[in-house]
């Protein structure tokens, strides 16, 4: 996965299509995307839990587009800061949030905002409020230098066409001995530069 992504479009554009895709997800999750969703697929594919997705709100599962289970590398201990980057639905949040407790925190950053009511209902439902949500990219977070114990990540790294600066960002708001659990997508093969410049290609 390269650090940094040589396109020629605006910027502003891959932002406003990738909020359009996934606010779609969030109030049509059953609708037609490259991509998969859903707790069925959760749990067929990415080895979930299906009696911890059963308890969750289930417009939370139903709209969950991630492409791994960064909590299955280790869970956050009790008490624990956790951060969400592209938090989406928010199930990794709601499940780092009874990992954590009520005394930890759990943060999901999202930049659409469909995705970030959906999430912070599916938090009320589940009566989970150490987990809150806010929106931000994931490039610039609103959060104190060496204040976070874990970072997650599902499936949003690769839509950064930036990825070194947001792995630098978190490199400064995680603790020493902190820990990146991170699920994503990658590509091994050089792309042509019409192929880096597909803003739909990008977006799934």
């Amino acid at each position: 996965m390269a650090e940094f992504c040589d396109i020629t479009f605006d910027r502003e554009r891959l932002k406003e299509a990738i909020r359009s895709t996934y606010g779609r997800v969030a109030t049509e999750p059953d609708g037609d995307f490259h991509f998969h969703r859903g707790p069925a697929y959760a749990v067929s594919l990415l080895r979930y839990d299906r009696g911890e997705l059963d308890e969750l709100p289930p417009f939370v599962t139903a709209s969950f587009a991630g492409v791994g289970n960064p909590l299955k590398v280790a869970d956050p201990a009790p008490g624990a800061t956790v951060i969400d980057l592209g938090s989406g639905s928010g199930m990794d949040c709601l499940l780092a949030g009874r990992r954590v407790g009520p005394d930890g925190r759990v943060i999901g950053f999202d930049m659409t905002d469909a995705m970030l009511d959906m999430a912070a209902r599916g938090a009320e439902g589940a009566a989970l409020p150490q987990v809150r949500f806010e929106k931000a990219e994931i490039n610039r977070l609103p959060l104190d230098d060496a204040s976070v114990d874990v970072a997650i990540s599902n499936g949003v790294l690769n839509l950064s066409p930036d990825k070194a600066r947001v792995i630098a960002e978190l490199y400064r708001v995680l603790r020493p001995g902190g820990r990146l659990q991170l699920a994503d997508i990658v590509i091994d093969a050089e792309l042509s530069a019409a192929a880096r410049n597909d803003i739909e290609l990008w977006v799934g």
